[in-house]
């Protein structure tokens, strides 16, 4: 075997080593990337609509997030109701 050829072999098989390393790398990075998306969903939420955002923090800030969980959670029922 020539060098040329030894070269062209080995790296051949670093091709295959990487290409496997980063199939494997984005298997493990795939929850992650889900949460990052719906992270950044609220972000961009947040920059394009930050009056609104405003308003909620105040309302969590002045209620308290356990009654507006409670009068969340009566809403949503309220709504499932409605829906029928």
């Amino acid at each position: 075997m020539s060098h040329k050829q030894g070269l062209a072999q080995r790296r051949q098989e670093l091709v295959e080593r990487s290409a496997a390393q980063r199939a494997a790398l984005l298997a493990a990075a795939a929850p992650i990337v889900s949460k990052a998306a719906a992270v950044d969903r609220v972000v961009s939420y947040v920059r394009r609509y930050p009056v609104l955002s405003s308003f909620a923090v105040g309302a969590v800030a002045l209620a308290g997030p356990r009654r507006l969980l409670d009068l969340g959670s009566r809403a949503v029922t309220l709504y499932m109701l409605l829906r029928r």
